[in-house]
Parts: structure tokens; C-alpha cells; sequence
């Protein structure tokens, strides 16, 4: 038998992706005495700039920003206990349609190969018996959530390993759920517009369909601070109005759909070691 702890690996795009959607799940395993293992694929200068100031503005520097945001990310595996992060630095490639989608560097732009090629790399290092990563869409087609979920599934074709991958994604209740706490909190912040929150309720998947539901409540703490360390970023800003209880309230289960699998664990499940331990 292996002494190798147990690994948990997620693949993220950007710095502060991996407080919003597994910085529950990263927490509570690392409290459990699994090893934690976060690759971010992107530099995140896409980013916002000091005072908000947004890409493509006078004054926004990609490079000063995404230096900031690496610290920023390191401050959030702080808190979160990761166990290694690993940085592949590619240059974030912005919204979907933006100009630096196609430019030299960028992570859209790196042939999946490439890139599935270094991941390949960290997953020999470390073995992990659960990957995470986004879904074909990238939970809401942002190409950095999509490239990194083909170089993830390739990566894995490359090595033959067989970890348990587990998608993220959102039940449909939360998502209208946090369409009204947005309505609710409408009056004191600058957020989406109601077509961009009635948009939130078609996003992620019916309840029924999702396989993996796990309770990070208790770690609810850890992934508002993680959360609060990226907080140049402006779209945060919205859950740190909402404050650590209500924040928990809403965000403190978090769930995934199970794509592959050699435990044969039933699902639903409520552990993503199921089947491992």
C-alpha cells in the first residue's frame, strides 16, 4: 500500500475561482488530512485594476494586475490550507468575444495539446484520487472555464490515470435562490441588471441531475475570507455586501456531477472521496 495521502486536485482559470466555487470542498479536506492540490491555469489579468478600473481602460496594466491577483490567490490557499498551487500563467483571455481571446499567449489561444500536455505533468507528480474542473461550458461560457476543462479531460487521456472527476455546477433551486438575495440586495450595490438575474436561474442544472452534494457549512468562514482576499475583483463584491452568515446560508453546500468513476460509490453522494476511504 501507498503512504501517498489522499489528493484532492482542482483545476481552475483564474485566481479567486477557487474560493467561489471549491473553496468549501478545498477547506474541508484539507481539514480532514487529505492533500490539496490547486492548479490555476491563468494569470488573471483580465482582471479588475486598483479602484475597479476595468481591461481596456486608461490606466489598467495586465502585468501590474495580474501580480497583485497572484498575491491575492496566494493569501486565499492561506486561508483555504491548500497543500500546493501550481501556476500555469497563461494570460487570461477575458470575456468571451474580447480582443484577448486571440492574443499571443493567451489561454483560449494555447493549443489544447499544450496545455494538457504540463497538466499531464503536475497529475503524474501528485496521483490524485479526485480531480475537479468545470463542465463543456465552463459553468457560463467563459472560454478560460472551457479550455480548462479540455485540457483537464485530455490531460487525463494522456496519463491513463483514473481519479474520479467531478464537474462543478449549481442545482437550479440555489441559482433562483440567488437571483432573489441579488433582488434583495438591489438597492445598495451596483449589480446585474433583473435580465441578467433572471439568466442566473437557467444556469447550472436540475436538482435531480446533480450527483454530488457536499457540506462545507462549517467552512463557510474560510470561504468568505478566501473569497475577501481577491477583493480588488469587483464581481466579489457582491457576496462580501452579503456578509459571512448569510454568505454560508446560501453557499455552504456545495455540488458537483460525477463524470468518471471507478468506486462504483452510489450516487447521490455526499462526499467526493466516496467509495476512497
Amino acid at each position: 500500500m501507498s503512504n501517498r495521502p489522499l489528493t484532492l486536485m482542482a483545476v481552475h482559470a483564474h485566481p479567486d475561482d477557487e474560493a467561489t466555487g471549491t473553496g468549501g470542498v478545498l477547506a474541508r479536506y484539507a481539514a480532514e488530512g487529505m492533500r490539496t492540490v490547486l492548479v490555476t491555469c491563468t494569470d488573471g489579468g483580465c482582471g479588475d485594476g486598483p479602484g475597479g478600473v476595468k481591461p481596456g481602460d486608461p490606466g489598467h496594466d495586465p502585468a501590474a494586475v495580474a501580480l497583485m491577483r497572484r498575491q491575492e490567490l496566494e493569501a486565499s490557499c492561506d486561508i483555504l490550507k491548500v497543500s500546493h498551487l501550481e501556476m500555469l500563467d497563461y494570460a487570461d483571455s477575458g470575456m468571451m468575444g474580447w480582443a484577448t481571446n486571440d492574443a499571443p499567449g493567451s489561454f483560449w489561444r494555447t493549443p489544447v495539446e499544450e496545455g494538457a500536455a504540463r497538466l499531464a505533468e503536475l497529475l503524474r507528480r501528485y496521483q490524485p484520487d479526485v480531480v475537479v474542473t468545470y463542465d463543456e461550458n465552463g459553468f457560463y461560457g467563459h472560454p478560460d472555464h472551457i479550455q480548462a476543462n479540455r485540457i483537464t479531460m485530455a490531460a487525463l487521456e494522456m496519463t491513463g490515470l483514473t481519479p474520479k472527476v467531478y464537474w462543478t455546477t449549481a442545482p437550479r433551486s440555489m441559482m433562483q435562490r440567488f437571483g432573489e438575495v441579488m433582488r434583495e440586495f438591489g438597492g445598495d450595490w451596483q449589480g446585474p441588471d433583473p435580465a441578467e438575474a433572471a439568466a442566473l436561474a437557467e444556469i447550472g442544472l436540475p436538482d435531480e441531475e446533480i450527483t454530488t452534494w457536499v457540506d462545507t457549512t462549517a467552512f463557510g468562514g474560510q470561504k468568505f475570507d478566501a473569497l475577501a482576499a481577491h477583493a480588488s475583483q469587483g464581481e466579489n463584491i457582491f457576496f462580501l455586501k452579503m456578509g459571512q452568515e448569510r454568505f454560508t446560508e446560501l453557499m455552504g453546500v456545495e455540488t458537483f456531477v460525477r463524470v468518471q468513476d471507478t468506486t462504483g460509490a452510489a450516487v447521490p453522494e455526499n462526499d467526493l472521496f466516496a467509495g476512497l476511504r
